[in-house]
């Protein structure tokens, strides 16, 4: 079984930054990923990393936001620049014990997931 925290939501003016982490406690992920929902709105894939660190990304994402994981300490990372009102979400970080994944935006493609952290976005 796979527990994922995560931490590091808040509120940032437009242009700011914010980074956020999840912790994984147990063995069985491999491919992991951030997820957001915004209120309304249907779940999102923000980026997702492989276990060799090569990563996939949203086109919302892609030159703000950058995925990272350290797998000595069981860290996953999504560190976002030039936030926008419209990245107001919440995101969740998700795990999966596949080597690969053919869709990775996909959330069925995941089995684990957090609770989430709350990101504001004030313009």
């Amino acid at each position: 079984q796979v527990q994922l925290v995560e931490s590091g939501g808040g509120s940032a003016q437009s242009g700011g930054s914010l980074k956020l982490s999840c912790v994984a406690s147990g063995r069985n992920y491999r491919y992991m990923g951030w997820f957001r929902q915004a209120p309304g709105k249907g779940r999102e894939g923000v980026a997702a990393i492989r276990p060799d660190g090569s990563a996939e990304y949203a086109a919302f994402a892609t030159g703000r936001f950058t995925i990272a994981r350290d797998n000595r300490e069981s860290t996953l990372f999504l560190e976002m620049s030039n936030l926008r009102p419209e990245d107001t979400a919440t995101y969740v970080c998700a795990a999966s014990p596949k080597w690969a994944i053919v869709a990775w935006a996909d959330p069925s493609e995941y089995t684990y997931w957090g609770q989430g952290t709350q990101v504001t976005v004030s313009s």
